[in-house]
């Protein structure tokens, strides 16, 4: 061993690893399998029942409804990155996950949280022209555009989201097979390598505060810009309904951005924090923006709940028009009987 009492200098670089998600949880662990499960199948159905709307009614197929359905369905993708493995690791205490599987999941988490970034700025796009420049809307707002949009998203997420997977797998993984988190992010990774670290730290601090602070500026200089043509409108049931939707979108951008920088403070600033608590950090940040987006989407756009609303209680109607029937025959054959009793 070396001075420090590691296995450092034999140049040992692990493959295999073991996933222990909220280790001062041990005993209690399994009982949160039913309440997770239930709260993926939430997420999942959720999300894909407001997609479907979008899909399936001809009315939503703008641009913003769309943009919409791309979000939920990215948070769909999000969620099944971290939960199906964050539930085995409660049944199993050591979940065992390879190097290749272990990169493979920060591919996918990082890539589609940049996504909700880059779709955020779509949105924004698009609620700007529409407010600020109605007359022009559908000429600019064209399905041209939501291409264009559509690949510099993806473009701009693979190119943040490759260099730290790339960079992560050429570190030396040598102090423990054992890695303190319940899925394979990118702080949780590095605090099981070994070596210099100086250029993997600075380069995902640098990532995530140029991604961040360029997008919130351009977040707040559309929105400002919204909310003051907005207040311009003469009409104020217009004005009231250009609020409403710019108000769901801002409460999905601090969803967002918040508990994202609440976590990576607590990371690299705290460093008192229990592991728990960052573990409970991480999920409320991976997890929360597909919980509480389809909840927001739904409720707040009124056309989206709208036929929500009318195709859940058009499948209730059916179901009791269904059933009439059969009550009905049910209630011929009783009294046939009772006739046939009496006789």
């Amino acid at each position: 061993m070396g001075e420090d009492g590691n296995t450092s200098t034999f140049n040992i670089s692990y493959t295999n690893f073991f996933l222990v998600g909220f280790p001062g949880f041990r005993e209690w662990r399994p009982l949160l399998v039913l309440p997770l499960t239930f709260l993926y199948v939430t997420v999942i159905s959720a999300n894909a029942l407001v997609i479907h709307t979008v899909v399936a009614q001809r009315s939503l197929h703008q641009p913003m409804y769309m943009l919409i359905a791309l979000l939920l369905a990215v948070n769909i993708c999000a969620a099944t990155a971290v939960m199906p493995k964050m539930l085995e690791g409660f049944v199993h205490y050591a979940n065992p996950i390879s190097l290749h599987s272990c990169l493979a999941q920060m591919f996918f988490i990082y890539f589609t949280l940049l996504l909700d970034y880059n779709l955020l700025l779509a949105m924004a796009l698009d609620r700007y022209v529409a407010i600020c420049h109605p007359l022009r809307y559908t000429d600019l707002m064209t399905s041209h555009l939501l291409g264009v949009l559509a690949i510099l998203a993806l473009t701009r997420s693979l190119g943040v989201a490759v260099p730290l997977v790339v960079l992560t797998s050429q570190a030396r993984f040598c102090r423990t097979m054992v890695i303190p988190h319940f899925t394979c992010e990118y702080i949780a990774l590095l605090s099981i390598a070994c070596g210099d670290l100086t250029f993997n730290n600075r380069l995902g601090l640098a990532m995530r505060l140029v991604t961040v602070t360029f997008d919130l500026a351009l977040l707040g200089t559309f929105y400002t810009r919204i909310i003051y043509a907005a207040f311009r409108i003469s009409s104020g049931g217009a004005r009231a309904k250009a609020l409403h939707t710019c108000g769901s979108h801002l409460l999905v951008i601090l969803t967002i951005y918040l508990s994202g920088l609440s976590t990576s403070i607590v990371f690299r600033v705290a460093k008192t924090v229990s592991q728990d608590v960052q573990n409970l950090l991480s999920a409320i940040y991976l997890l929360l923006p597909g919980t509480l987006n389809p909840v927001i989407y739904g409720v707040r756009t009124r056309e989206i709940r709208q036929h929500v609303e009318k195709m859940l209680f058009s499948k209730i109607s059916s179901q009791e028009v269904g059933e009439k029937p059969e009550r009905m025959q049910n209630m011929r054959g009783n009294c046939q009987g009772e006739r046939t009793l009496s006789t």
